[in-house]
């Protein structure tokens, strides 16, 4: 956070004045994913799939790396349309494999193909965005430090084994977390945050 005050993990100020989490600082690319998507909804099948995949993709990684790699990502994963991606094959894991512009993951490229599939599985029972949106919890926390940012929740790890029932991989309790908290399931966003209650969903 280079230039931006230490505030033990509280909200920093940024530049414009604007108060964030302290996270949002580290990057161009993280500030702009703080102020314009993190937190906010996602309704549609291929918005709510590319989250879930991109969360996959960073287990064990920073979210920096996979903002970088976002925009190829996409190119390669058909914009994350569940049909086009479902229908890869062999050849399709290979030519991922040689791509250096993404994560060269075996098992996180077969788990998303997999993922796909399964979520065509799901539309008859409502489609993805509503089966997790059935795991949302009656409330969200409300840190005033980064320390108090949960990492994992009952709801999280009850989304996980659901989604492992239905075939999914690479969705573990903490992974699933993270997608609540990117898709504005919970609002994690520190107090005093301008970002704070974006989502509409909880109070400020």
């Amino acid at each position: 956070m280079a230039g931006v005050p230490e505030s033990g993990g509280g909200p920093v100020v940024g530049e414009d004045g604007r108060a964030r989490t302290p996270w949002a600082y580290g990057h161009p690319l993280l500030l702009d994913y703080y102020d314009t998507e993190w937190g906010l909804p996602v309704t549609t099948e291929s918005g709510m799939f590319e989250r879930l995949s991109l969360e996959g993709f960073q287990a064990g990684l920073s979210w920096l790396t996979i903002l970088r790699k976002r925009p190829r990502f996409r190119e390669v994963f058909a914009d994350f349309d569940v049909d086009a991606v479902a229908a890869f094959d062999g050849s399709d894991v290979d030519r991922l494999l040689a791509d250096p512009g993404i994560i060269r993951h075996r098992g996180k490229i077969e788990a998303c193909i997999r993922n796909a599939r399964a979520a065509v599985d799901l539309r008859e029972d409502g489609g993805l965005v509503a089966f997790i949106e059935g795991f949302a919890p009656e409330t969200t926390p409300e840190p005033r430090a980064l320390a108090e940012v949960p990492t994992s929740s009952p709801e999280s790890v009850a989304l996980s084994k659901a989604l492992k029932k239905r075939g999914f991989g690479f969705v573990g309790p903490t992974t699933m977390y993270a997608l609540f908290e990117a898709v504005g399931i919970v609002d994690t966003h520190v107090l005093g945050s301008h970002m704070r209650g974006a989502s509409g969903r909880w109070p400020r």
